[in-house]
């Protein structure tokens, strides 16, 4: 295999674990390969580092699959990698049929995505050196899993980014392309031909669990950003009595209302609307609830677009802040990773100033356990989630 030679003043981010090597960090590349191939990588004192997979055109130049230089790089390693990341899962949650089964850097296998409906898995493959790969990729999801089918949501930019065209479809067998699944004992509707991401956001489990005691009193609840319903879904399951559930999304709030009647929950008000004018619209006519429930989608897609980002998190947050009744509770999350947590902190920090609140945090969390994150890998650090008890300052 060619191999790839770091540069000498470089930070030692492979040497605590972190899986990608990037542009700058080369000095030089010894021997011929092809886009996608597997390189060995070395330091500067020609010390191994590890395996991966190479593509000049992408800024993580290499892609990292193992440290371990006796380890071969085959149909078998995959098939085994597979095997361990949901061997993992069913360790974390036990008798778990629906999470997300691989998560690529965090399991080992950069550039893979697998998230598991029942007995259909959904598959996004997000780099060129997996996509060469795809065979050996098949081949151990239907060893491990057995399912029923696999379904490829390949329809992302990243793609394009590694020169691969967007594609979506049945990669093997056919199922319906809605499936009901259970998380947390509620059951949902699943779109994995058009719903967001591969049409469910499993990261947030532990989180839609955590409310529970927030609403075990009969509260009521205002559910904002709501998508599909999972946290209204929540709220109604653990005794809520009510949940105002708001999202812009027409075909979200259908879903959602398709999601509450699947469970028998007949407590909520479904609401079309922009989330910012409602809260806006809310305050103005000093509504209140119990619990108020913030989770937007991700505001600042870039590092340039952070501060606009900070901006929306802070008009959305203080705004919730003024709908809570003293002493209920208030729960916010930013999925953004330019959004860094002590960020996100301060700016929940001034909204209350600003909402004269005072917060008690009752929970602070991040992804759930089918999302591990890699220590050294800051980029998998995404997801901010917390709940505080709301005070009145005057």
């Amino acid at each position: 295999m060619a191999k790839v030679i770091l540069q000498r003043n470089r930070k030692k981010r492979l040497e605590q674990g972190h899986p990608w090597v990037f542009q700058s960090e080369v000095n030089r590349i010894e021997g011929d390969f092809e886009l996608g191939d597997f390189v060995d990588v070395y330091n500067h004192q020609n010390f191994f580092l590890g395996k991966g997979y190479i593509n000049p055109n992408s800024q993580m130049i290499v892609r990292i699959l193992t440290q371990n230089p006796d380890e071969e790089l085959n149909e078998a390693f995959f098939i085994e990698r597979i095997r361990k990341s949901w061997e993992y899962r069913q360790r974390m949650l036990p008798n778990v049929r629906s999470c997300r089964a691989v998560y690529g850097e965090s399991d080992l296998l950069p550039g893979l995505i697998v998230d598991k409906y029942e007995d259909v898995l959904v598959v996004q493959i997000l780099s060129l050196g997996m996509e060469r790969r795809k065979e050996w990729i098949l081949k151990g999801l239907l060893t491990v899993f057995e399912p029923k089918a696999v379904y490829l949501r390949n329809d992302v930019y990243v793609r394009e980014l590694e020169g691969l065209q967007q594609e979506k479809g049945f990669w093997y067998g056919e199922s319906p392309t809605e499936i009901q699944i259970e998380e947390n004992g509620v059951s949902y509707i699943v779109d994995i031909e058009n719903g967001q991401k591969t049409g469910f956001f499993f990261d947030q489990r532990q989180n839609r669990a955590a409310i529970a005691p927030l609403v075990s009193q009969h509260e009521t609840v205002l559910d904002c950003f709501t998508h599909t319903g999972s946290f209204m879904l929540n709220a109604c399951l653990y005794g809520a009595k009510h949940v105002t559930a708001v999202d812009i999304s027409e075909h979200a709030i259908d879903t959602a209302k398709r999601n509450a009647d699947l469970n028998g929950f007949d407590n909520v008000e479904f609401v079309v609307a922009n989330a910012f004018d409602y809260l806006r619209d809310a305050v103005r006519e000093e509504k209140q609830w119990d619990v108020v429930i913030v989770d937007p989608p991700a505001f600042a897609k870039s590092a340039h677009a952070v501060r606009k980002a900070m901006g929306g998190y802070k008009d959305i947050n203080l705004n919730g802040l003024k709908l809570v009744k003293d002493g209920g509770f208030f729960v916010t999350a930013s999925c953004s990773y330019h959004i860094h947590a002590d960020m996100f902190q301060k700016m929940v920090e001034d909204a209350a100033f600003d909402a004269k609140k005072i917060l008690r945090q009752v929970h602070w969390s991040g992804a759930g356990y089918d999302h591990p994150k890699l220590l050294a890998a800051n980029e998998g650090d995404y997801l901010k989630f917390a709940i505080y008890e709301v005070h009145s300052r005057m």
